[in-house]
């Protein structure tokens, strides 16, 4: 079965490929663009109070110490901060059973059940308050992964037999449930959230993306899978798990040989939790990968940390107007939903409305009228809205349009001068902020 989705995880770009990238007020985090030797990891699923399965490998013997813990450990010993992806409690999500060890079911047919079917108590920021406090006092990033990590939309191919959430009020409830946890009993915000599975699309053309910005969250997604988390195909017994440790330290010295910097800004996807062997090589894994990293002159990083790096994907400190961009994009939808900021593309005429209007009443308005349509309209159907009702665009000028002298003029009180040119660049150079 761990042949079928690695073969599906190829296969997914070619029978789904990416939506074109657009103007967004949530980005989906990769990579940034550096050259510094800095790097991020991500650890899904937990904190975890059940122990490594094995508990010990070679030399090393971690006895009944829960796999959060040890992970926690290791990266204290290399002076890195993890990211965790964390879920709430997945103790409600019956009545269910399990699939075959092995299988992406291997912890429920219905639902997820982590650390393990039948022992949700094990897992979740519901339950394991001690671990949390740990990781937040530990200097490391807590992100949302779902209270109950119920995937948001049907996904058919791998997860067919899958209960989804219905709509858009129950993906952000269930956010919005694991929020408060962490603000309420931690006094903690959070900032950025994974969709369970990566299952973007929720029913009645909405997709994570929307709730997300909602919620005010960027969108974590990798750059490099840490491995690990799928069974060893071919192995068995303890070459399995051999195997599986080898699968997660091999692409990290090859890489690094090859090319020194390539881990440069990237995002590693790691795992809080068995896999779906009912095994934790990241207990063992983690360290060389650290090791490695390290030794080539890397620092380990929140994601958080790696944003202060640099907020894009394709521009850096390096650029001259850096500072200009970082300014906005805390408060502007100046960037595509892939984090790309392409400054020398023509601005369009939707993409000047997402930098002007409110983001509230154009995330809201938008809400509304897909919950009307019941299909899905573009990022930029809000902020159209508004710049239209403020007088700044007639009925007829399509978002897609190129800016105009003429449409520039309408929107004169929001620059400091008018542009010289209509490039991204040169509009949110001029930009009032």
């Amino acid at each position: 079965m761990s042949t079928i989705v690695r073969l599906g995880k190829k296969l997914k770009k070619y029978i789904m490929p990416k939506a074109k990238p657009c103007i967004s007020y949530v980005r989906r985090i990769e990579r940034v663009k550096t050259d510094e030797r800095v790097v991020a990891m991500t650890f899904d699923d937990g904190p975890m109070n059940a122990p490594c399965n094995p508990s010990s490998f070679g030399e090393i013997d971690y006895g009944d110490a829960p796999l959060t813990s040890v992970i926690l450990d290791t990266l204290d010993k290399y002076g890195a901060k993890g990211t965790f992806d964390v879920i709430g409690y997945t103790g409600d999500n019956y009545p269910d059973e399990c699939g075959p060890v092995g299988s992406p079911s291997w912890g429920g047919v219905k639902y997820d059940h982590y650390p393990d079917y039948k022992k949700d108590s094990l897992a979740g920021a519901e339950n394991q308050g001690e671990l949390l406090r740990r990781m937040i006092d530990g200097g490391h990033q807590v992100t949302n992964h779902g209270y109950k990590h119920i995937i948001f939309g049907k996904k058919p191919f791998v997860y067919g037999k899958r209960e989804c959430l219905k709509n858009i009020d129950e993906v952000t409830d269930d956010l919005r449930r694991l929020d408060d946890i962490l603000r309420k009993r931690y006094g903690y915000e959070i900032t950025m959230s994974r969709p369970p599975h990566y299952v973007d699309r929720i029913s009645g053309g909405f997709t994570s993306y929307d709730a997300y910005a909602l919620l005010g969250y960027q969108y974590m997604a990798a750059s490099f899978d840490g491995a690990g988390w799928l069974p060893a195909a071919g192995e068995s017994g303890e070459g399995a798990f051999a195997a599986e440790i080898a699968e997660m330290i091999s692409p990290f010295e090859k890489n690094i040989s090859e090319n020194p910097d390539f881990f440069c800004g990237q995002i590693i996807f790691q795992k809080d939790g068995y896999n779906m062997a009912k095994r934790t090589p990241v207990a063992f894994g983690l360290e060389k990968q650290l090791d490695l990293l390290t030794s080539a002159g890397y620092k380990v990083v929140t994601v958080n940390e790696l944003l202060g790096y640099s907020q894009f994907a394709d521009v850096g400190r390096d650029d001259p107007d850096y500072d200009i961009f970082e300014s906005l994009i805390a408060e502007h939808a100046i960037a595509y939903s892939d984090n790309t900021l392409c400054p020398e593309r023509h601005m369009s005429v939707g993409e000047l409305a997402m930098l002007v209007a409110p983001r509230e009443w154009a995330v809201e308005k938008r809400i509304e009228a897909i919950s009307k349509k019941g299909s899905r309209l573009s990022n930029c159907f809000g902020a159209m809205e508004w710049c239209r009702k403020e007088g700044l665009l007639g009925a007829k000028i399509k978002e897609d349009a190129p800016l105009t002298s003429e449409i520039i003029s309408a929107f004169s009180s929001y620059f400091e001068k008018i542009p010289r040119g209509f490039t991204r660049r040169e509009v949110l150079k001029s930009y009032k902020k």
